[in-house]
């Protein structure tokens, strides 16, 4: 099992968002980053759990924990005209981004801001915090997932 950190903006989509869904799941649509596509389509597996982080907003952290809950499959909004998420290289028979869904598994009992987690020498590595990661999607070692759901509880 791997670990990651998706971003999400919370005026967007939200955690909460996520736990209003039919089935408490959501396909994560419209990323257009090629290395963030990739960890989806290359490396995320069923069953992966996730830090769902709002980014973007007054406080930025760790709202909940998600996990993966589908294989990669062609994101449609890429083929969508009106779609802000619209690719015109993009085709049926050779699709250029994909996504998984993601399904809310439980909340923290408290936010894990991204000061607190400047905080501690433990996540000092966490390439969350490392400059230029701006990705919204990043990989996530055992022991600071673990760390970070022991700050939220």
């Amino acid at each position: 099992m791997k670990y990651w950190l998706m971003k999400s903006e919370p005026d967007v989509f939200s955690f909460d968002d996520l736990k209003k869904r039919p089935k408490k799941t959501e396909p994560w649509n419209g990323v257009r980053n090629y290395q963030a596509r990739n960890f989806m389509r290359d490396e995320m597996k069923i069953g992966d759990q996730i830090l769902f982080y709002h980014s973007s907003c007054d406080i930025p952290g760790v709202a909940g924990i998600a996990k993966v809950s589908s294989q990669t499959y062609p994101d449609i909004t890429q083929f969508e005209a009106t779609s802000e998420y619209f690719d015109p290289k993009a085709t049926k028979e050779n699709p250029r981004w994909f996504l998984i869904d993601v399904t809310f598994m439980k909340d923290l009992k408290s936010f894990v801001s991204l000061e607190e987690i400047k905080k501690h020498k433990n996540l000092s590595e966490m390439r969350l915090l490392q400059r230029g990661n701006r990705l919204s999607i990043l990989p996530v070692t055992r022991e600071e997932f673990e760390y970070i759901l022991k700050l939220g509880t």
